[in-house]
């Protein structure tokens, strides 16, 4: 049984987000988990998640997940507006709400790149650095 979608194409940030992500060497758009999902071919964001507390999930709808190098991981985790997402968490993502502060798009660019970065084919990266 498929998941249920879980976002509306006017949901805060997805527009902006999409016009991010598809800028990417073969990126395309798919929806796995009820969510969006950029991919070329690996996944390397997605657009909404959750993260498991004592209560229960907390789930974020408007953030965006991102692969993290552990180099930068510690300094991501301090930032109160980041978490670590259920399940994606332990496999090296992170997940920034977008509705905790006014949202940096440049920022939000530096991280899908560097989540593209990790997650992509060399030639891909190559492309990327030749534009």
């Amino acid at each position: 049984m498929p998941h249920p979608v879980v976002f509306s194409d006017d949901d805060f940030g997805l527009a902006e987000l999409r016009r991010v992500a598809l800028g990417f060497p073969e990126a395309f758009e798919k929806v796995s988990w009820g969510r969006p999902v950029f991919c070329a071919p690996k996944m390397f964001a997605m657009y909404g998640g959750s993260r498991k507390s004592d209560a229960g999930m907390i789930v974020y709808p408007y953030s965006l997940l991102i692969k993290v190098d552990e180099s930068d991981r510690r300094s991501l985790e301090q930032d109160a507006r980041f978490f670590f997402p259920a399940y994606m968490g332990p496999f090296g993502w992170l997940g920034l709400d977008l509705t905790a502060t006014e949202v940096d798009w440049n920022e939000v660019r530096e991280l899908v790149d560097a989540s593209f970065r990790l997650v992509a084919a060399k030639r891909l990266i190559r492309e990327l650095d030749a534009r």
